[in-house]
């Protein structure tokens, strides 16, 4: 399958050449302006650009910065083409992003294996890249597997069977969209902090690992030691994953994961623990995760209780609204009753 090179030149007759001495090889497409180049650039990107330099209203260094200033168009390799061969001109050629340049006038030869080299060594490029994007794809799958396994064992130790930690990512991952549909916390709600948020849920009750089973499963009423031995898993958890995490795993990713475990049993009025902060001094993924955490506790059955209907853990949710939780990111949560009831029945068949 020919290679696309678009040629940008306003010289009639260097326009001429080009696709002369091309179009056997490749498709070409020729513009003689900055501006016709940047038009096709909106509806078909090519493999390559033959940039001229020396052009009238927009010259080839201002279409390159141009290109460079989005993200698609700054993957296409530009070959700079000058009459200019002093050494100031190279040198602002490279720094401008050029992989490289053909002076004027052309000498055939030169051009074709200067524009061979340069797509054999994008094709190499891409399946590089390829390969390490599988290959990452396949870490970050594995870090996925073994931290929710992590969290199903220890979820396990009192009795919720590791379904907690699913549905509870599913609840986390409904809010985000919700939040997301309204443009809510738009800037910190970025593409990378979503993704970590999402990943790091199900590490959030970690910290039981340091509870003792005895108080884990018992079936009745805790005493107040017991109740006060529980709360310890928030501090905890945030303690073990910093410790073990921080070497293996992306800053943002650590930080995120260690504010949803240490937080989010803190409350938007205060009173929560293990610190007792309020408001928007506990973190985002935090109060995020506290929505979701309760109503998975409330809708699910444990060996001490059976699961609420939807309407009464809506109700008990309602009473909290503006103490317990956010109450602008309640609302949204309440708001998607049907999405909730859709997770409820697909996680009670599951």
């Amino acid at each position: 399958m020919k290679k696309t090179i678009l040629v940008v030149d306003d010289d009639r007759l260097n326009l001429m050449m080009a696709q002369k001495l091309l179009a056997e090889d490749y498709h070409v497409a020729a513009v003689n302006s900055g501006e016709l180049a940047l038009h096709f650039l909106e509806k078909k990107q090519p493999d390559l650009i033959l940039l001229d330099i020396q052009m009238p209203v927009m010259d080839g260094f201002e279409v390159m910065r141009r290109l460079q200033e989005d993200e698609q168009w700054r993957k296409i390799s530009v070959i700079f083409l000058t009459a200019d061969r002093t050494e100031e001109t190279e040198e602002t050629c490279f720094k401008m992003g050029a992989v490289d340049y053909i002076g004027k006038p052309f000498v055939p030869a030169i051009m074709m294996q200067r524009i061979h080299r340069t797509l054999e060594l994008d094709g190499y490029r891409r399946s590089l890249e390829g390969m390490v994007q599988q290959q990452l794809q396949r870490i970050t799958q594995l870090q996925q597997d073994i931290i929710f396994s992590m969290a199903n064992l220890i979820e396990s130790r009192d009795g919720t069977t590791g379904e907690h930690v699913k549905r509870t990512s599913g609840y986390v991952n409904l809010l985000v969209e919700k939040m997301q549909e309204k443009g809510l916390y738009q800037e910190e709600m970025t593409r990378e902090y979503v993704d970590y948020l999402r990943k790091a849920a199900p590490l959030h009750d970690i910290g039981k690992i340091a509870i003792p089973d005895a108080v884990l499963q018992k079936p009745g009423k805790l005493t107040r030691e017991e109740y006060e031995m529980i709360q310890i898993h928030a501090k905890e958890g945030g303690r073990l994953i910093r410790e073990n995490m921080s070497r293996i795993a992306e800053h943002e990713f650590v930080d995120i994961a260690c504010d949803m475990a240490a937080c989010h049993h803190e409350k938007w009025a205060g009173g929560g623990y293990p610190e007792g902060i309020k408001g928007e001094e506990i973190p985002l993924s935090a109060r995020i995760l506290a929505i979701a955490d309760v109503f998975d506790a409330l809708v699910s059955e444990r060996q001490y209780k059976k699961g609420m209907s939807l309407e009464e853990a809506f109700a008990i949710m309602k009473e909290e609204r503006g103490k317990s939780f956010e109450p602008e990111l309640l609302d949204l949560f309440l708001d998607a009753e049907e999405d909730l009831r859709h997770l409820l029945k697909e996680y009670t068949v599951a």
